[in-house]
Order: C-alpha cells, then sequence, then structure tokens
C-alpha cells in the first residue's frame, strides 16, 4: 500500500477570522503538523478553493456562500503555520459559471500540464489517502468521498479535520457519510 496526505483547504479564509471561519478551526494546525512530522517522505497534496471575483458559488450569483478564497487575495492563502510547503497544489471552484467545486478530485494543479488529483496519485501509486483539512461537512467529505468511490483506502484523521455545521450535526452525519462509504475515521 502506498499512502498520501490530502490537506483540503487549509485557507485563511476557513479559519476563525476568516470569511467563512469554521469554528476552532485553528485545532486542525497541531495534528495535521505532526502528520507531517511523522511521515515527512509520504506524498502530500493540498486542494484549495480558488475562486474568481465573482461566481455563482458566491450568493451575489445564486450561490449559498458569502465570498471567500478569491484568487490572489490573503484569505486564499494557506495557513502560514501548516509545514506544507512540498504539496502539490490543485485549485478547485475556478469557473466563475459553476457552483461546484467541493472535491479536491474537482481540481487542476498548477504544475505537471494542470493535471488532476488522480492523476497525481496515479503518477504516485498511491492506493490509500489520509485527509485533513476543513470543512468536514462540504470539500472533507466531498473528497473523501470521492477517493472511496475511486476505490482508494481512504483514512480521515478526526483531530484534522472541523465542520461548519450550518445546521447543528452537520459534522457528525457527514463523518458518518464517509464511515458508510468505505471511510476509516482515525485519530
Amino acid at each position: 500500500m502506498t499512502v498520501g496526505i490530502l490537506l483540503v483547504d487549509p485557507q485563511l479564509d476557513f479559519f476563525p477570522g476568516g470569511a467563512l471561519g469554521v469554528n476552532d478551526g485553528d485545532a486542525i494546525v497541531a495534528p495535521i503538523n505532526e502528520l507531517l512530522r511523522r511521515h515527512p517522505r509520504l506524498p502530500l497534496f493540498a486542494s484549495r478553493d480558488w475562486h474568481p471575483t465573482s461566481t455563482r458559488h458566491f450568493a451575489a450569483r445564486g450561490g449559498r456562500w458569502p465570498p471567500h478564497c478569491v484568487q490572489e487575495t490573503p484569505g486564499a492563502g494557506f495557513h502560514p503555520e501548516l509545514a506544507m510547503a512540498s504539496a502539490e497544489v490543485f485549485d478547485k471552484g475556478t469557473d466563475p459559471n459553476d457552483d461546484a467545486g467541493y472535491s479536491a478530485f474537482e481540481g487542476r494543479s498548477r504544475g505537471h500540464g494542470g493535471r488532476s488529483l488522480a492523476d497525481a496519485l496515479g503518477a504516485e501509486h498511491v492506493d490509500a489517502l489520509i485527509v485533513a483539512g476543513l470543512a468536514t461537512d462540504y470539500c472533507v467529505k466531498a473528497s473523501v468521498l470521492d477517493a472511496c468511490a475511486r476505490g482508494l483506502t481512504t483514512f480521515v484523521l478526526a483531530p484534522g479535520v472541523r465542520a461548519v455545521d450550518v445546521q447543528a450535526g452537520d459534522g457528525e452525519r457527514a463523518l458518518a457519510e464517509m464511515r458508510a462509504a468505505g471511510a476509516l475515521v482515525i485519530g
């Protein structure tokens, strides 16, 4: 088994004080850094919301979210305390006419000819993923469900995720859905 690590959207706009801050989101930093410290040689991938200024994803154009993670803004940057400099980054949510972009598998790398996460995992012979990031009930869930659907052994690092919880319990329901799809919640 070849294991990789996927960090889903650990961007400033999703941390407390950000445009779409997740309560207690800062609590994911230490467990993720510990994971990276323990496994420095594992292939590391990260997704990021990389929205244009005007997109159907935002409420002003019919979406459900306030503006967040707008391309080239400070809020779209990764949390500075995360030790993830070696990650291959996959931008998602880049189409102004699309309200998708939740799963890391929808993103494209800026390097390697714009390859997909699935192509990157294949190139690294990764058949198992440890997933952490924000938010449990949206982009983490979508990425984990896509990983499971692709036949990857998928682990969710529980201390390394937090939920938006628009409705109380959304995070727990998302974890249950991920488990039902075959993901293993660890930590």
